[in-house]
């Protein structure tokens, strides 16, 4: 089938899957709402680690060992800066730099993140639209037993060891979604919508924290395929199945399942939860979905477009209230 396709994506995992869907669809028919809820300023700079991420991928810049950053990187200004006793628990690299250097600038000079992020992507020669779900702040923060903490002193400086207890969105309420994502999701030419398996209690929830994101969503009518980010109850990467047990959830790829059940129609999961229990009006799906490799990651990128097609063929469109 023909048609726009929107996903929504955080960082690495999500990258994997947008880089698949990137290359198996006609060039200039993805679009991308990524996450902003990480970003953050650190040492003067306007970081945003998920577009970061997803620029990277998409360029083929990223190192391909951690799935963030740029590949054959250096470290020459961290370790000038650890010699001056500055902060150095978030490392920047060498080449990394240019990207905040650039973004910093140009949003002093008023541009909003939306079109730096656009013209960053057109001298990258990328031709997927990567959306910042807004251009106003939106801050992920975690509550853990010693207070809240802003989402990179908890994922970065602390390594994730604290519990969560509860997570928040701070200016979600009040953010105005980006015009181009919610064009995206009202496309009368839209495919489908794929919900990357990242971390969905910070990096999807934070898209959907902004209400019009989540009422665009809830009322496209192309379906919505999500696609677990937790395999035989451990997650891929990351703290997904860690968080998900301190805030009183089962790590398991049917919990994350009815975290989405109100906006998705397919649910796709790996093999080995193929006999996990039916969620009314969602469709479960079977498949390998771990991408160790480039093949993987175009594989389950047909598989999430079929389960779309598929559904919009053989089934009508239903929603839980």
């Amino acid at each position: 089938m023909t048609g726009t396709v929107v996903a929504l994506s955080g960082g690495v995992g999500g990258a994997k899957l947008a880089l698949g869907l990137a290359r198996v669809l006609p060039e200039g028919t993805l679009s991308i709402i990524a996450n902003t809820g990480d970003d953050f300023r650190h040492l003067g700079l306007a970081i945003s680690p998920d577009i970061d991420t997803l620029v990277y991928t998409l360029s083929g810049l990223v190192d391909p060992a951690h799935g963030w950053g740029r590949r054959d990187e250096s470290w020459n200004f961290m370790t000038a800066l650890a010699q001056l006793g500055e902060e150095t628990w978030f490392r920047l690299g060498d080449t990394d730099l240019a990207m905040h250097v650039a973004r910093t600038r140009r949003l002093a000079a008023g541009e909003p993140l939306s079109q730096v992020t656009d013209r960053c992507c057109r001298q990258l020669r990328i031709a997927t639209r990567i959306l910042p779900m807004t251009d106003d702040s939106v801050q992920t923060r975690v509550r853990t037993d010693a207070g809240w903490l802003d989402f990179q002193d908890y994922f970065v400086r602390e390594h994730c060891a604290p519990a969560v207890r509860e997570l928040a969105f701070r200016g979600a309420d009040a953010a105005q979604a980006l015009p181009d994502a919610i064009a995206a999701l009202a496309d009368p030419g839209l495919r489908a919508v794929i919900i990357c398996p990242s971390n969905p209690y910070l990096s999807i929830a934070p898209i959907l924290a902004i209400p019009p994101l989540r009422t665009a969503l809830s009322q496209c009518k192309a379906p919505v395929v999500a696609i677990s980010p937790i395999i035989g109850g451990r997650a891929v990467k990351g703290p997904t199945a860690k968080m998900m047990a301190e805030l009183g959830l089962t790590p398991s790829a049917r919990e994350v399942a009815l975290h989405y059940a109100n906006l998705i129609d397919v649910f796709v999961v790996d093999e080995v939860d193929a006999g996990m229990t039916e969620i009314p009006g969602v469709r479960m799906q079977s498949a390998p979905t771990l991408m160790t490799t480039l093949e993987d990651r175009e594989q389950l990128a047909r598989i999430a477009l079929s389960a779309a097609d598929e559904f919009s063929l053989h089934q009508s469109k239903f929603r839980l209230p």
